[in-house]
């Protein structure tokens, strides 16, 4: 770590001065840079926010009578919808839940 560290630091050595080693140098620091923020997102973001999709299109196309799965992880079927909330039907006891608490929809 502390190599990688003075390594991007260190300046450029040699007697051409700072007008002629300077900028080329910073070249490869910059180019390495943009690689690691392409990995990044190909390797993290662009993944999740494909999850994210999927789970919202999960979640608009639920409809009263589903079995479905919430982050606490209790099993239901969907007995109300509403814009924001589910109400749940465990049983005999319905619970009201946030949408955004609906992890799955189990097919049946």
């Amino acid at each position: 770590m502390n190599s990688l560290i003075s390594f991007l630091l260190m300046a450029p050595s040699g007697g051409g001065g700072a007008a002629s080693g300077g900028a080329g140098s910073m070249i490869p620091t910059l180019i390495f840079f943009a690689a690691m923020i392409l990995v990044l997102y190909f390797l993290m973001i662009r993944p999740q926010q494909k999850r994210q999709k999927e789970h919202q299109k999960m979640l608009s196309s639920l409809k009263v009578g589903d079995k479905v799965i919430t982050t606490a992880g209790i099993h239901g079927k969907i007995d109300k919808l509403d814009e924001k909330t589910i109400t749940l039907q465990i049983d005999n006891t319905k619970i009201t839940f946030e949408r955004s608490a609906i992890v799955s929809k189990i097919d049946s």
